[in-house]
């Protein structure tokens, strides 16, 4: 009973946090297109993980996460697919905040990646209503996600050395971080239940991503 306590309220003010600060973003961006890009990726990553963790929350305070296996695997489905398009947005703020023109190919490589990882999402041999999925599925839908990050971590890290970008100089290290935190999640969490606990320091990484956009929007509004 207590880790679900203390699950859900990290999860009930994660999820606040980020939607809030993802609608405050898109009401006062006005013409500047790369805050209305960073609301957009805040609000859509606190209501995709919505249909993961509030089935969570609701399974860990009733009858356990089993017995919800199916709306956790629906919320797991819909969740990977938002973190996907959370990627191509945050590949988009990229382009427009350091004027990035022309580059068709790597605009063609983003989105083949995103294509490629939310085809593998839609297989049914992903047995998302299942409680205990295939860990191969697992790792083979993550591929092309994985790929994708690390394109975008090295565009922010190049982009942030080039130009002395102070406010979205760790951009880089959230989104490592995120990844770093993820990828034993998906390997081992079912063998060893306990890194899943890793989960909250991957969200931690994603509210940091999001609050350095909201960082440099405040600033941009104050200026």
């Amino acid at each position: 009973m207590a880790q679900a306590m203390v699950e859900t309220i990290f999860d009930a003010v994660y999820l606040c946090t980020v939607i809030t600060l993802g609608v405050l973003m898109l009401r006062g961006a006005g013409v500047n297109r790369q805050f209305t890009l960073f609301g957009l990726m805040a609000v859509l990553l606190g209501c995709g993980d919505a249909f993961h963790l509030v089935p969570r929350a609701f399974a860990l305070c009733t009858t356990g996460l089993e017995a919800h296996a199916a709306a956790l695997g629906v919320g797991k489905f819909i969740t990977s697919i938002t973190m996907t398009l959370f990627y191509v947005l945050l590949y988009h703020i990229w382009r427009r905040r350091y004027r990035v023109a022309g580059r068709t190919g790597l605009t063609a490589a983003v989105y083949l990646l995103a294509a490629a990882r939310i085809i593998l999402c839609l297989f049914p041999q992903n047995a998302w209503l299942s409680y205990r999925q295939p860990l191969f599925w697992g790792v083979l839908r993550n591929i092309p996600f994985a790929v994708m990050g690390l394109i975008i971590i090295v565009l922010f890290f190049q982009e942030a050395r080039r130009t002395g970008d102070s406010a979205f100089r760790w951009m880089w290290l959230a989104i490592v971080l995120s990844f770093g935190f993820y990828i034993p999640v998906v390997l081992f969490a079912d063998a060893i239940p306990l890194i899943g606990m890793l989960m909250i320091p991957k969200t931690l990484a994603y509210v940091w991503v999001v609050w350095m956009g909201f960082s440099e929007y405040r600033g941009n509004r104050k200026g």
